[in-house]
C-alpha cells in the first residue's frame, strides 16, 4: 500500500479547468499513481495503481447538475458559451484533449456564436465505455448533443479526430451542418501507427506517450515557452482514462472517410499546420481537393494551429463561418467580401448594439441626400468591418477608441463612447487608468480635459443610477 501524499499544486489554469467538471481528483490521481483520493478519513482504503492496472473505468455519477446528452445510456458532456440567440457552433477537440483545448480562441468566438464544446466519449467529463469506438459512434454522439441543445442546424468545427467526426457529420447529416471547418485532420491514416499506440497505452498508461504526443501538438519553439495553456494541455492528456483514449484510437485506425468527401455539400474550410507531423499538410490538401468548393489554408504551426496562431485562426474561422472571404484558399480569386447589402445590415446591427438603437435611429433620421453616402460608408466600413472583427473584445476596442479620441481631441466622440460604455460595464477604474496613460503619452493638457469630461459623465451616470434605484 502506498503512503498517502497530499495532492500536488497544479497550475491555476489546470485547476480551474479541472474543477469545472470535477476532474481535479483524476488529474492528481494520475500524478500520484493512485486510482482516486477518497475521503481523507478513509485514506487507508485507497487502491495503489501498478503498471498492470493502469486502465480504470470511471463509474457514472447517479445525480449531477452538469450538462449531458445521453445516448444509449452513455453521457456526453458539453459546455455552452455565448448568447443563447446567436448561431450555434458545435466544436470537438483532438484525441487526448477535452473541450478546454479551445480556450485560446473562446473569447472571440463567444462574441459571435453560441458555442457548444463537446467532450467526445472517453474524454473529459463524458463517460468512458470499454471497447473500440467508431467515427460513426462519435458522430451520433455529436448529433445527440445538438438535439439536446435544440440546434436543428449548426456550424461545426473540429480538430484532428474532431475534424474526422465533422467529415462524417457533413456526409451523413448534410441537412444539419451549415458550414464546416476542418482543422489539422485527415480522412485516412496508417493503421499500424494506431495499433502501436494502443498497445503502448495499454501497457504503460498515458504517461508513456505524453512526451511524444506533446511534441506533435506543438512546435519546439512554442513548447519551450511552457505557457499555462501548454501545461494545461499536458495535464489534461495525462488525466484521460486510457480506456477512452484507446477507444478513440481504434476509431481513427479503422476509419476510411475518403469516399465520404465527395458527398459533402456544406461550405468547407480546411486548415493545416505546416509543421504538423500528426496530420501533415498533404492530408488536408487531399480533403480540400475532393470536397467541392472547399478552401484550404496552411498556417506555420504544428498540430494545434489554434493554440500557436490564435489571432489568425480566430479571424479565419469567424469570417468563414459568417460567409465572408478568407485568404489563402485555392479559389481566392473568386472570393470577395460579402455583398455590400449584407455588410451594411451587419454593420447597422453592430452600430445599434454598441451605441444604442435610439441614438443610431436618431442619427439616421437626420441623414440628408448630401450626407447619405457618408452614413453608408460609416455603417459599412467602421461598423460592418472594423467593429465586427473578432480580434478585440468590445471592452478593449472601446478603450482604444477613447485613447485615440484623446490624442486627436475628438471630445464629442469621446463623450459618446463613455456614455454608452457606462451603460455596458465600462468601469471607472479602467477609465481612470486609461486617462492616466493618456496624460503621460498625449500630454497633461489633453489628460486634464479628458478627466474633466469623464468626471462630469461619471457623476451624471451615478445620479441617474440613484434616481432609478429610488423609483
Amino acid at each position: 500500500m502506498q503512503v498517502f501524499k497530499p495532492p500536488p499544486t497544479l497550475p491555476a489554469e489546470v485547476t480551474s479547468t479541472a474543477n469545472e467538471y470535477g476532474l481535479l481528483r483524476r488529474c492528481r490521481a494520475e500524478v500520484y499513481n493512485v486510482v482516486d483520493f477518497p475521503n481523507p478519513a478513509s485514506r487507508d482504503n485507497r487502491i495503489a495503481r501498478t503498471p498492470d492496472c493502469m486502465i480504470g473505468h470511471r463509474k457514472p455519477l447517479k445525480k449531477t447538475l452538469m450538462p449531458f446528452a445521453v445516448r444509449d445510456g452513455v453521457r456526453i458532456y458539453y459546455r455552452i458559451d455565448g448568447h443563447s440567440d446567436a448561431p450555434p457552433l458545435l466544436m470537438v477537440s483532438s484525441l487526448g484533449s477535452d473541450h478546454g483545448m479551445w480556450n485560446p480562441i473562446m473569447p472571440a468566438l463567444a462574441q459571435t456564436f453560441r458555442v457548444i464544446r463537446i467532450d467526445k466519449r472517453g474524454h473529459g467529463a463524458s463517460d468512458v465505455v470499454p471497447g473500440d469506438y467508431s467515427i460513426e459512434t462519435l458522430g451520433l454522439d455529436v448529433l445527440a448533443v445538438a438535439d439536446a441543445v435544440g440546434a436543428a442546424r449548426f456550424h461545426y468545427a473540429g480538430l484532428s479526430i474532431g475534424g474526422m467526426i465533422g467529415i462524417w457529420l457533413a456526409a451523413h447529416a448534410a441537412n444539419r451542418v451549415q458550414r464546416l471547418l476542418l482543422s489539422n485532420t485527415s480522412a485516412q491514416v496508417a493503421k499500424a501507427t494506431f495499433d502501436e499506440r494502443i498497445t503502448q497505452v495499454l501497457l504503460g498508461g498515458m504517461v508513456s506517450i505524453a512526451d511524444g504526443v506533446m511534441g506533435r501538438f506543438f512546435t519546439a519553439g512554442f513548447a519551450a515557452r511552457r505557457s499555462a495553456h501548454f501545461e494545461t494541455v499536458r495535464q489534461t492528456l495525462l488525466s484521460i482514462d486510457p480506456l477512452g483514449y484507446v477507444g478513440c484510437c481504434a476509431a481513427i485506425r479503422d476509419m476510411d472517410l475518403v469516399p465520404l468527401l465527395s458527398r459533402i455539400t456544406a461550405p468547407t474550410l480546411v486548415i493545416s499546420g505546416k509543421h504538423d507531423v500528426a496530420t501533415p499538410p498533404h492530408m488536408g490538401q487531399q480533403i480540400a481537393q475532393i470536397i467541392a468548393g472547399a478552401s484550404y489554408i496552411e498556417l506555420p504551426t504544428a498540430h494545434f494551429s489554434h493554440s500557436e496562431q490564435p489571432t489568425r485562426f480566430t479571424d479565419l474561422m469567424v469570417r468563414f463561418l459568417r460567409g465572408e472571404a478568407v485568404s489563402g484558399g485555392a479559389d481566392e480569386p473568386t472570393l470577395r467580401l460579402r455583398a455590400e447589402k449584407e455588410r451594411y445590415d451587419q454593420g447597422l446591427a453592430r452600430r445599434k448594439q454598441v451605441l444604442g438603437a435610439a441614438y443610431v435611429e436618431d442619427r439616421l433620421t437626420r441623414t440628408s441626400p448630401f450626407t447619405a453616402r457618408f452614413q453608408d460608408l460609416v455603417t459599412r466600413y467602421a461598423w460592418g468591418e472594423v467593429w465586427t472583427s473578432p480580434i478585440f473584445d468590445d471592452s478593449t476596442r472601446r478603450l482604444l477608441v477613447l485613447a485615440l479620441c484623446i490624442g486627436m481631441s475628438r471630445w464629442e466622440e469621446f463623450r459618446l463612447q463613455i456614455e454608452k460604455g457606462l451603460s455596458d460595464n465600462l468601469q471607472a477604474a479602467e477609465l481612470e487608468e486609461l486617462l492616466l496613460l493618456a496624460a503621460v503619452y498625449c500630454g497633461v493638457p489633453a489628460g486634464n480635459t479628458a478627466f474633466h469630461h469623464a468626471n462630469e459623465l461619471l457623476q451624471a451616470h451615478s445620479e441617474d443610477a440613484q434616481t432609478q434605484a429610488k423609483n
